[in-house]
């Protein structure tokens, strides 16, 4: 494989566009070109992004491998000549996360902090600390400033005795014996409670009323005493001596997804199906204008902290939403589609993906080989990544029938998504068991073996992100962001082969590692695997850390290019 005469350039020229450095490009134009070379999103060379990475004995590509470059010409030059001074090598290191994840252990552990220290602080009931931090977002800071400011007005506000020079009281015994405000019946001192307040009831009557709050919901939190004259806070002491046992743990419960959800935006709860897990933004809840940031918790779900919806970097809340919009009448058009297979080029027998690549084979006797996306034979195979933006446009736009315009736009949502789902299914299956077999068959600790996790990580990742990709394309005008697009189709193309090469590299050529056998030469292919994989993932990060921050700011440099 050349070295671009030894500067590490990814640039091909194999389709005769030009020579070196000077492609040109029939669909934007001379002078949309130069603008692309003017402007690009780093400078991505071998030696900086991946070490010695063509040439030599570590090699990671044969001869063959140069096809993926065919299309990628003018992004390549996009990417390589973006900002005047090299890039440093952060951009092909795992990005260091923003937030954490919180287990519902982690979350009480810090509730219970958090009240101890209002608690000692102010010198009252742990019960009226919770509310206070309640009342202020559970921040501990924010009461302090609040409480030493105007004292009066926090335990008016809360319900607290407004009496400063006693000790306040979160609920006492009856010391006589006295009527129910309630019931109405005689009962012994020591056999009716209050609020810290003047009115007593017995403890049936304070089952019901707090039963009833409970059933309420969330509401129950800021419970009052039943006087309706009273304005004395019903504190999570009084509740657990007289609630029936159901009630008690619903309001516990209540009282801890207070912590999560009525944080100011601090922390948030995953919004995975049965996820119970809770994540925090470091810094606190406040972003920059424009700023989003992709979560991603323990679970395996990823979602934007911003609008909550898939984690979607690099396109914006306000593209989400309307490509959402857009799908949403597409639902049963795109179920009917998930139930089909696809046929055979050559034989038309129907055939089901089952492996991470797009390269398919027929079974015996056919033994056809074609790409799973444009059925073309992989023999003449190049790029199929690239979308039509404009053929969709016309057919949105022509007078065909309902059910065949909602198929074709199910069809072209799905193909986005097809190769993020097989993704995250074949990262899990390595996470079950592909390791533990792997680790097993080579006689080594599976934890030596976080390179191929990252791996299918960033496969995975960027998948997500060519999805989105394809959600900004659409809405691209035709005639306005005529040289976006045509930029677009090429970055595509390119940072789809990045992954695909990847995906096949971390999947496919793992196989032969995991069978029977070992000894020396085992070993020797292991390693070389291991370092082929590990300078591909590096170099694919960087890409992607490039083309993220690209679209994150909407292609500035073609806004004014018609």
């Amino acid at each position: 494989m050349a070295a671009g005469d030894g500067d590490g350039s990814f640039r091909r020229n194999k389709r005769g566009r030009g020579g070196p450095g000077g492609c040109t490009d029939d669909h934007d134009g001379e002078s949309a070109r130069n603008e692309r070379r003017r402007v690009a999103a780093g400078d991505f060379t071998v030696d900086d992004r991946a070490g010695d990475y063509v040439g030599g004995e570590s090699d990671c590509y044969d001869d063959d491998d140069d096809a993926i470059y065919d299309d990628s010409d003018d992004a390549g030059a996009y990417l390589e000549e973006k900002e005047e001074t090299k890039a440093d090598d952060s951009a092909t290191e795992p990005a260091k996360k923003r937030y954490i994840v919180l287990t519902e252990d982690l979350l009480l552990a810090r509730q219970a902090a958090d009240t101890a220290t209002v608690a000692e602080v102010l010198t009252i009931p742990a019960g009226f600390a919770a509310v206070l931090l309640r009342r202020f977002n559970w921040s501990p800071e924010r009461v302090q400033d609040a409480w030493f400011s105007d004292d009066r007005r926090v335990r008016d506000a809360v319900g607290m005795p407004a009496d400063g020079a006693v000790a306040p009281a979160p609920m006492a015994l009856g010391a006589r014996r006295l009527v129910c405000g309630i019931c109405f019946a005689k009962f012994y001192a020591g056999k009716t409670r209050s609020a810290g307040c003047s009115h007593f009831y017995c403890d049936e009557c304070w089952r019901g009323y707090v039963g009833a709050a409970v059933g309420d919901g969330p509401r129950c939190l800021a419970l009052r005493c039943p006087d309706p004259a009273c304005s004395a806070a019903v504190v999570r002491d009084l509740v657990d001596a007289v609630a029936a046992d159901e009630d008690r743990a619903r309001y516990a419960r209540f009282a801890l997804r207070s912590y999560v959800e009525e944080s100011g935006g601090r922390l948030k709860w995953c919004p995975g199906a049965d996820c119970a897990l809770a994540v925090e933004l470091l810094g606190g809840a406040a972003l920059g204008p424009g700023e989003q940031v992709d979560v991603f918790c323990a679970c395996g779900h990823g979602f934007c902290w911003s609008c909550g919806e898939e984690a979607h970097r690099p396109v914006s809340c306000d593209t989400v939403r309307a490509w959402l919009a857009k799908n949403s009448s597409d639902s049963e058009t795109a179920n009917w589609v998930l139930t089909h297979t696809k046929l055979c080029p050559k034989c038309r027998r129907p055939i089901e993906k089952n492996e991470g690549c797009d390269h398919m084979t027929c079974r015996a006797p056919c033994g056809h080989e074609f790409c799973w996306l444009c059925l073309d034979p992989w023999s003449k195979h190049r790029s199929c990544w690239r979308y039509d933006y404009r053929g969709q446009r016309e057919v949105d736009d022509e007078a065909v029938s309902g059910e065949e315009k909602r198929r074709r736009q199910a069809k072209a949502s799905l193909d986005s998504r097809t190769s993020l789902r097989k993704a995250e299914a074949d990262m899990d299956q390595l996470r079950r068991s592909g390791l533990a077999e792997m680790a097993a068959a080579l006689e080594i600790d599976a934890a030596g073996l976080a390179f191929l996790t990252e791996a299918y990580e960033l496969v995975a990742d960027g998948r997500r992100v060519m999805r989105w990709v394809y959600a900004y394309g659409y809405f691209l005008d035709p005639e306005r962001d005529a040289a976006k697009r045509g930029l677009l189709d090429h970055l595509q193309d390119d940072a789809n082969s990045w992954l695909e090469r990847l995906h096949s590299c971390a999947e496919l050529e793992r196989a032969p590692l995991c069978g029977e056998g070992g000894g020396a030469a085992m070993n020797e292919t292991y390693r070389a695997y291991k370092k082929k994989l590990e300078d591909l993932t590096k170099a694919t990060r960087g890409y992607f850390a490039n083309i993220v921050k690209a679209f994150e700011t909407d292609l500035p440099e073609f806004n004014s290019v018609k």
